[in-house]
């Protein structure tokens, strides 16, 4: 599987303007991704993933049925021509699979509060019949208290045989390249399994990535469940390490997680790298000084993993999410913007593609103090080397860095590293030396 991938994420339930609750107006909104193919493009993205786009009570993570698009976004034939479009500008597709819980309105639990336990699908869901006094006249699991959310039962082969069937529609009617799963970390481990076998059907490389918020990510990063996750703990490094002026943070987790020490926990392997998402407050409302921003995706591109943007916040859109709602954090655009952040970005999407070392190559920590990092990555290729400064001045540093020069990626200027290296303020920098 080719991991040298640059991830954009899109909540198309906001980012199309529809209404917060499901009217069952079929309207044509999702094709208004189409006016960001051009962007993407240029942005140097290769794979989307798209939040939930079947049809939902209201935010899309609680499903009704998994075999049609939202109406509020179109059609399943809206959605194919923007599939198509990605596809033919080289962009993969990844879907958000939602196999943990649906919404009260899926099809088969409506059948259970018409039928109750005559229902054929009342083992479909974990419902307890003894709690008449209920709304449903019974009660069931749901995701963490949230009652609009009802657990399915992962256990019951025919709930297994529907999710399958349906991945299956989206691969044949989409062309999808991989799924995201909501919630991995409460996902049916054997339907986990069941899944990563499947999709092996398919004959092409088929991304399997999980949600995880925290823990040892390997419970589900290995080569029964999943092909990766979506690393948190870098993310809320990245942006407490810039505002505290504490690198060793950010150094700690790297090290942690991509080293060459024997307890190194995901070294070869390929996480999700990102920022901010839809769940948590945009990078550029969480940055204590707005000149951090580009360093921020700068420590995203250099380190180990796939880099993920998500949408808007490559131009700086800022969104904090409230105590009762997340909708700030997942707004409509009416076309991309244009700026030196993006400018930046697209820059290293393109370094970063050039180049296998980013994708294939290992971590060692050179130089850590607190405003500034060095580390190397090596790979058949040659050897990057990533330096960053975060304090307003320029410094000279002196480190071991095992090689005698190097082409700066961003600017094509060679360096001598013999007397060490001269760092701007507020500046990171990307060298490769090649292998001889």
């Amino acid at each position: 599987m080719d991991f040298n991938q640059i991830f954009y994420q899109i909540y198309p339930l906001g980012l199309c303007d529809c209404p917060h609750e499901n009217d069952g107006v079929v309207s044509h909104r999702v094709l208004h991704v189409l006016d960001f193919v051009p962007h993407l493009q240029k942005l140097g993205v290769t794979a989307v993933w798209f939040a939930p786009v079947f049809d939902s009570d209201r935010h899309g993570y609680d499903t009704r049925d998994y075999h049609k698009i939202d109406v509020r976004l179109g059609t399943n034939e809206d959605f194919r021509q923007v599939c198509d479009a990605l596809h033919q500008a080289g962009i993969k597709v990844v879907l958000d699979g939602v196999f943990n819980h649906v919404g009260r309105g899926f099809w088969a639990f409506r059948d259970v509060q018409e039928k109750k336990w005559d229902s054929p699908y009342s083992d479909w869901f974990y419902i307890n019949y003894n709690d008449t006094w209920a709304k449903d006249g019974f009660t069931y699991q749901n995701w963490e208290g949230h009652d609009e959310l009802v657990k399915l039962n992962l256990q019951n082969p025919e709930v297994c045989k529907y999710l399958l069937d349906s991945i299956d529609l989206w691969e044949q009617e989409f062309h999808i390249d991989g799924l995201r799963l909501d919630v991995a970390y409460m996902v049916d481990r054997n339907f986990l399994r069941q899944l990563h076998d499947h999709v092996q059907n398919y004959g092409k490389d088929f991304l399997l990535l999980g949600e995880m918020i925290g823990g040892d990510y390997n419970v589900l990063l290995n080569d029964c469940h999943l092909d990766s996750v979506t690393n948190y703990e870098c993310r809320k490094g990245i942006y407490s390490s810039l505002n505290s002026h504490n690198l060793f943070e950010i150094a700690y987790s790297y090290n942690r997680q991509f080293g060459n020490d024997p307890w190194t926990l995901y070294r070869g392997r390929h996480l999700l790298s990102f920022v901010d998402n839809h769940d948590v407050n945009r990078i550029a409302s969480v940055l204590q000084d707005p000149r951090d921003l580009p360093l921020a995706y700068a420590l995203v591109y250099a380190m180990p993993g796939m880099p993920c943007i998500y949408y808007g916040s490559e131009w700086g859109a800022q969104g904090k999410k409230t105590n009762d709602s997340d909708d700030p954090l997942r707004p409509y655009f009416d076309k991309p913007e244009w700026n030196a952040l993006t400018d930046t970005i697209a820059a290293m999407s393109k370094m970063r593609l050039s180049h296998r070392v980013f994708a294939d190559g290992d971590y060692e920590q050179i130089m850590v103090k607190n405003e500034q990092l060095i580390f190397a990555r090596h790979s058949e290729e040659g050897q990057l080397t990533f330096a960053i400064n975060i304090s307003d001045a320029p410094i000279h540093l002196d480190a071991d860095f095992k090689v005698q020069e190097g082409t700066e990626l961003l600017t094509n200027k060679k360096i001598n590293f013999q007397n060490g290296v001269d760092l701007d303020g507020k500046a990171a920098y990307f060298w490769f030396t090649p292998n001889h």
